[in-house]
């Protein structure tokens, strides 16, 4: 039997939402062994000067913890 945990991160990018959320995969995989899978709990963008300067997701990180 599997017993799998959740962490919440939060990733940025200046280009999308798809990137944000693909560099945050990428970044926890690189400290969390075991990711399964990641879903966008929310989204938001960072507005200078009437412009979009930032794209933010917050991940749900699931990974299996190792016995």
């Amino acid at each position: 039997m599997s017993v799998a945990r959740v962490t919440e991160i939060i990733a940025s990018s200046q280009d999308s939402f798809e990137d944000a959320t693909r560099k945050g995969v990428k970044r926890a995989s690189k400290t969390l062994k075991n990711v399964t899978g990641a879903w966008v709990k929310d989204q938001r963008v960072i507005v200078e000067d009437g412009k979009i300067t930032e794209y933010r997701v917050v991940l749900k990180v699931t990974f299996i913890l190792k016995d």
